[in-house]
Parts: C-alpha cells; sequence; structure tokens
C-alpha cells in the first residue's frame, strides 16, 4: 500500500460516498436535492481539515467523491449497470470490468477510510449507497473503518437510516465508529453552496468528532495492515 507520510505528516484517502440521487424539484417547492448545501460543506470542512494525532503533527484528507447523479448518469463509471446492480464487478473475469468501474474498485481498494453522507429512504438505507457500494466486494472494503453523516429536513436528521447502515458497512468490512454526525432541518443550516447560515450552529459540532475517530482508527488499520501484510 502506497503511504503518503512522513514521521510528522499523514494523509488518508478518504473516499465520500453521497445517498441521494434525487433529481427532481417537489410540487411543493424547494431544490431538486436537499443535500447539496452539506454536501459541498463537508468536502470543503474535509478538505481544509489539518489535525493532529500521537506522533503526527499534521494529518490531512485525499478526498474523492461518488454522487450517484455522476456514477450511475451517463458516461458514469456504474451507469451499464445501474442502482440495481445488473453486472456487479465481482462477478467480471479480472481485466473485463469496463475500465471506469475498474477505476472506481481502485480508489475504493486503495482508501483509508469512507465517509457516507446520506438521507434516509422509508427510515433504511437509500438506493444510491446500496447501489453503489454493493457493486463492488467486501475485500475492497475490509480493515478499514467508515463514518456516518446523515441528514433529513426533519427533526430526526436521518438517524434511523444511519441505524440501519451500521449492519450493512459492517458486513462489507468497513466498521462504522461509534461518532455519528445527524443534521436536522438542514434547510435551515446551510445554502445550496455549502455556506452555514449561522457559523456557530451546533450542529456544526458535529463533524469534527466524526472525522477525529475516523482518523484515528484509519491510521490505526493501515498500520495494521502494513505490519500483517494486508494489501
Amino acid at each position: 500500500m502506497e503511504q503518503k507520510a512522513t514521521a510528522n505528516r499523514r494523509t488518508l484517502k478518504t473516499v465520500l460516498f453521497m445517498g441521494s440521487a434525487r433529481d427532481i424539484t417537489p410540487p411543493w417547492g424547494g431544490t431538486s436535492r436537499t443535500g447539496d448545501g452539506i454536501l459541498e460543506w463537508v468536502k470543503k470542512e474535509i478538505s481544509k481539515r489539518s489535525s493532529s494525532l500521537g506522533g503526527i503533527k499534521e494529518i490531512t484528507h485525499e478526498l474523492t467523491v461518488y454522487d450517484p447523479i455522476e456514477v450511475f448518469g451517463e458516461g458514469g463509471a456504474l451507469q451499464s449497470s445501474g442502482a440495481e446492480i445488473r453486472t456487479p464487478h465481482f462477478f467480471f473475469k479480472p481485466g473485463d470490468a469496463p475500465s471506469d468501474m475498474d477505476a472506481m474498485a481502485q480508489k475504493i481498494n486503495e482508501a483509508d477510510c469512507y465517509l457516507v453522507l446520506t438521507p434516509e429512504y422509508n427510515h433504511s438505507v437509500t438506493p444510491a449507497i446500496s447501489g453503489m457500494m454493493g457493486h463492488f466486494g467486501g475485500s475492497k472494503y475490509a480493515f478499514k473503518p467508515s463514518g456516518l453523516i446523515t441528514y433529513s429536513v426533519s427533526p430526526y436528521g436521518g438517524a434511523r437510516g444511519a441505524v440501519a447502515l451500521r449492519p450493512f458497512l459492517s458486513e462489507l468490512g468497513c466498521l462504522p465508529v461509534s461518532a455519528m454526525a445527524c443534521f436536522s432541518m438542514v434547510g435551515d443550516i446551510f445554502e445550496q453552496d455549502g455556506t452555514p447560515k449561522d457559523e456557530n450552529h451546533r450542529q456544526l459540532k458535529q463533524l469534527d468528532k466524526v472525522l477525529t475517530q475516523l482518523e484515528w482508527y484509519a491510521i490505526a488499520c493501515s498500520n495494521q495492515r502494513d505490519a500483517s501484510g494486508v494489501p
């Protein structure tokens, strides 16, 4: 596994999966996808984040985002298979999968950790998440942590979807950290470009705890994978 690290610095390869593919404005008004604002905010926060842990003075993230509107859309890595997973990656012989699907599999395999940013659909996992992540076998995710960020226009903040995702992620092999960031009334918190409407909003503080736990486990798991020879 390639390491972007020195004695004092470490860059984590982080893959973020967006859980909403909604692309329609509801008849009562609003935006075509409520999660665009929080997605942009999370991307900005991760991209500028610098933390420390133990003897590592600077931890940063190399972020890859998989948005189902793009992934399943025209020219997307999983367009030909669809969210219903007609042709899962692990059913292809090596070298036979579409090149974009292979590239996505490689990114997932090389990641140190994962984030899932998602609403809940019918109080459960969205088809976008199960469709994207389920295309690839558990060996791609194994021995790496994941973190959950959910959102909703309701007071529950998508928490029921987060609870449903925990066994799904565990079975894939990327066990979720205990901290979760659940954003309620999300439209009241973010502009569509990701700018918080109130920089001091109490819910914004949730993300740091998730990322702190994710970084701790990502580095610990990476060190152990290296020591045991797990790719």
